[in-house]
């Protein structure tokens, strides 16, 4: 399997990480003395699954490196754009990729192993789209204080991963994706886009993970499956200050104990 890492955007003065970055990538925030990015592609780089990495918004003149065949492509200027290009240069370089993993750059807490479980997982059946989870009770356990973002299901507390896997050719139907990404914090969007029945469902706590898998992909077309991963890892983003001294505390204790 292929992957890209979207590393591209700068935070701008209302951004609540600009105190850290000061006009600099994102992707460039010091981590335990690495950029935050090269801890994904080192990641990238020890995953057995893994073949070929694309990096979206920074080249190698940032001093960023992979040991798997890597091609660099420019920021495009969009979170939309940027996936379409990361996908579009895997098909350039391997026409016969089938699915490929997308990893967003601030998750520097995900490891060789981590990605290869995901792969091998989502190579066990035939979908169009996979969506990694990660359980509330295993996120607080985890990471203590890291305040993310739940949805409340029936069986289940989730929230979402930052790496996920596609199919290639999913990245052609542009309509889609620009209402996926339009809807993602606007409610009367997703209920245009998924449905008031599954909106309703989900705010009177009667949705299951498993209905709102079925559900869903009836409603936008796509062969789609929720995958609940055992790694609180991959959702441990860094959206804000506090989550940026999470992760850099971490990550310093792997780097003094790295067993």
């Amino acid at each position: 399997m292929d992957a890209f890492v979207t590393a591209g955007g700068i935070p701008g003065p209302e951004d609540p990480l600009y105190p850290a970055t000061r006009g600099k990538p994102k992707a460039m925030l010091d981590i335990a003395g690495r950029p935050m990015v090269q801890w994904v592609l080192d990641a990238l780089s020890g995953a057995a699954r893994i073949e070929r990495v694309v990096v979206v918004g920074l080249g190698p003149e940032a001093g960023i490196h992979c040991e798997k065949p890597v091609a660099y492509l420019p920021d495009q200027g969009h979170m939309l754009d940027n996936i379409q290009a990361g996908v579009n240069e895997i098909l350039r370089l391997n026409p016969a990729a089938r699915l490929v993993m997308a990893v967003t750059c601030d998750i520097p807490a995900v490891t060789s192993a981590m990605i290869d479980w995901t792969a091998e997982t989502c190579l066990q059946t035939d979908h169009d789209l996979y969506y990694l989870v990660v359980e509330r009770s295993l996120m607080e356990s985890r990471f203590p204080g890291s305040n993310r973002s739940y949805v409340r299901l029936k069986d289940a507390e989730v929230c979402g991963g930052d790496m996920n896997v596609i199919r290639a050719g999913l990245v052609a139907d542009r309509g889609l994706w620009e209402r996926m990404v339009a809807s993602r914090k606007n409610a009367l969007k997703q209920a245009s886009f998924l449905g008031w029945d599954v909106l309703i469902l989900l705010l009177l706590g009667r949705l299951s993970m498993e209905r709102a898998e079925r559900m869903v992909s009836r409603r936008i077309g796509l062969r789609g499956r929720v995958i609940r991963s055992p790694y609180a890892e991959v959702a441990m983003d860094i959206d804000k200050p506090h989550q940026l001294e999470i992760l850099r505390k971490d990550l310093a204790a792997r780097v003094r104990s790295p067993a």
